[in-house]
């Protein structure tokens, strides 16, 4: 049986939803200001297209966020170094891990907003599962890195660039872009080595 395809309007409203929660979350001071009615309101559609599309506010914010991920997913998966698959372990781990740094900073009261829904663990996100096993395998196709546990390893970097600490360095720190751009890179190179 062929896969149905959604109706226009639908279509339609789910991208007006996304575009309107977008703006939303760039321009407000806390992602816990911005309520499912907001959107709403700011996408022309009631709330219950909201919930049939959506499920709730945790499955629109990763909905959102998956949208905004997807260029630089298929930069990781397909694209050239340093990101792309053909990079060599050592280099990839930190791009990765700067590339990630550089989307939360971008998109920090979405992804503050997202890891605060209160859906459960941060850590069995789809998104932070694919983030850990990016680096995990990474990390296990280093030599001689001198750690037992890969997938430990990826756990505490990803610590690094969790959205309520970069948050917290670039909103109440007032710690720069370059900053801490450039801090992440030495810590990631310190645990991955030189080579």
């Amino acid at each position: 049986m062929p896969e149905r395809q959604p109706r226009k309007d639908a279509v339609r409203n789910r991208q007006a939803v996304l575009a309107a929660a977008d703006t939303l979350f760039a321009q407000c001071e806390s992602p816990k200001d911005v309520t499912m009615a907001d959107i709403g309101a700011a996408a022309g559609v009631g709330k219950g297209t909201l919930f049939r599309a959506f499920g709730d506010r945790t499955g629109l914010l990763r909905a959102l966020y998956e949208a905004r991920l997807e260029p630089l997913r298929l930069s990781i998966e397909t694209g050239p170094p340093p990101l792309g698959p053909a990079t060599p372990p050592r280099e990839r781990v930190p791009a990765l891990l700067d590339a990630a740094l550089c989307f939360k900073l971008d998109n920090r009261h979405l992804s503050l907003a997202l890891e605060e829904s209160g859906s459960g663990s941060p850590y069995q996100a789809e998104h932070y599962e694919r983030w850990h096993g990016l680096l995990r395998a990474a990390l296990e196709r280093i030599p001689g890195r001198g750690l037992a546990d890969s997938g430990f390893t990826a756990h505490v970097l990803l610590a690094a660039i969790r959205a309520d600490l970069v948050e917290h360095l670039a909103g109440r720190e007032g710690v720069s872009r370059e900053a801490m751009r450039a801090q992440l890179g030495d810590f990631v190179r310190g645990v991955v080595g030189e080579g």
